[in-house]
């Protein structure tokens, strides 16, 4: 047990310190508010606070966590490891800053609260992150800092005990379509037959012909794949199926159809499924609970998981609608445009609740790297793959934190513009399954 000295415990402090002690460090701590009772206590200790009273653990605590207020910070970055002037003039201090208020800076996405320019899709882009900005977007930081703190207490305090935490890595597969040419419907083949046609594009119509007459598989349908991976690896597998009606940015099989329930019902008779809110619904609160209850209907049970379509992520209003809809665990948290880590963070977190300031029930599963992120944004060659997400593996694993992956059925096809990526996915597990 560490007891924590501070002048008061507003609910951010409450919550970066359960974040970070309980369950990143794994240790119990209980406050006190008491400076005598702290002065006098003689096992594992530490003060956070502006004063410091001997020569006890000091973390200089800054305003954030003690706010109730969401405005522009004054922030300044520095390399943390290499501070050997500022020890020099402050010999008492633990580090050189805050880790507890950085880490809530990092988690609570603060950032993502005040104005910003948004892309063309209303999302907030990772140049505009701080973490992009001043080179730390590949590093979990947060569990960095986690990692740090069980060190001093670990140097100051070798009677204390710690719970480990081992490193996980968990794939998620996002079926935006779960077939290329098949169960669409006779208006939606009829139309593309034609805009193939209207183009000469031959080839394309030869190819959606053979599928639809049995010659040949459908390209998308990659399950039987996606199984033996999981099985040669023996690996944790989310499938989150997109069943909003059909439009512009919604392009999926209806959920109505017989064939595509029956595949629904079969991945999830081996795997977690999860709703893959459509983008329409977030113009839309009623699509969102009626998508959820399309999932349940056919899977026969109750969804608490969904990552959000094109990762579409607005604070708070997003998270507002899936705690409302009693979804409990997220899987958004992630750039569309660079791979890293979003949040500073590689392990599942509670939403903290800025506008309310309150620790929500929904919990927050951080990913580290998209395929489309790879192919579409930053135009990486199937090869040089490993080369950039290697590095996040083994960032993931120096913290024994959780590495996630999102990939989706049409990468692993060959089919354009997929062509050479479908050994791609297998490289990334079994560089992530190993310990």
């Amino acid at each position: 047990m560490v007891l924590v000295y501070t002048t008061s415990a507003p609910p951010r402090l409450r919550y970066i310190f359960e974040l970070i002690l309980t369950e990143l460090v794994g240790v119990e701590y209980e406050f006190t508010h008491d400076a005598d009772k702290f002065t006098f206590h003689t096992g594992p200790k530490l003060n956070y606070s502006e004063k410091q009273f001997g020569d006890e653990l000091f973390f200089f605590s800054t305003q954030l966590l003690f706010e109730k207020k969401i405005r522009q910070q004054d922030l300044s970055v520095l390399d943390w490891m290499d501070t050997k002037a500022f020890f020099a003039t402050h010999p008492k201090y633990v580090l050189p800053f805050d880790p507890f208020a950085a880490s809530f800076y990092m988690v609570s996405r603060y950032e993502e609260h005040l104005p910003f320019i948004k892309d063309k899709h209303d999302r907030f882009e990772a140049a505009q992150s701080l973490a992009f900005q001043k080179g730390f977007l590949h590093k979990p930081i947060v569990n960095i800092y986690a990692k740090k703190i069980r060190e001093i207490l670990a140097e100051a305090f070798p009677e204390l005990q710690f719970k480990d935490k081992k490193y996980e890595y968990v794939s998620t597969i996002d079926i935006d379509n779960a077939w290329a040419f098949k169960e669409k419907g006779f208006l939606r083949t009829t139309g593309a037959l034609l805009r193939s046609l209207s183009k000469f594009d031959f080839h394309s119509i030869v190819e959606r012909v053979s599928v639809l007459v049995n010659k040949n598989p459908d390209p998308f349908y990659m399950y039987d794949h996606l199984f033996e991976i999981q099985n040669k690896y023996k690996i944790c597998t989310i499938y989150f199926f997109l069943l909003g009606d059909y439009a512009e940015n919604d392009k999926n099989v209806s959920g109505s159809r017989r064939n595509f329930q029956t595949l629904i019902k079969s991945i999830a008779d081996y795997c977690e499924v999860g709703i893959h809110p459509s983008y329409a619904s977030n113009t839309d609160s009623s699509k969102l609970k009626l998508e959820k209850k399309r999932l349940e209907k056919i899977v026969r049970r109750e969804i608490t998981k969904s990552r959000q379509h094109f990762l579409k992520l607005s604070f708070p209003a997003t998270y507002h609608e899936l705690i409302e809809n009693d979804i409990t665990d997220d899987y958004t948290m992630g750039f569309a445009d660079e791979v890293g880590f979003r949040a500073g963070i590689c392990s599942s977190f509670y939403y903290y609740d800025l506008n309310r300031e309150i620790q929500t029930r929904l919990r927050i599963h951080p990913f580290a790297v998209m395929d489309a992120t790879l192919r579409f944004y930053m135009k990486v060659q199937p090869a040089e793959v490993m080369s950039y997400v290697g590095p996040l593996i083994k960032e993931v694993k120096a913290v024994n934190g959780t590495f996630m992956s999102l990939w989706h059925n049409e990468s692993i096809s060959n089919m354009k513009p997929w062509e050479g990526w479908k050994e791609v996915y297998e490289d990334v597990v079994k560089a992530a399954h190993k310990n």
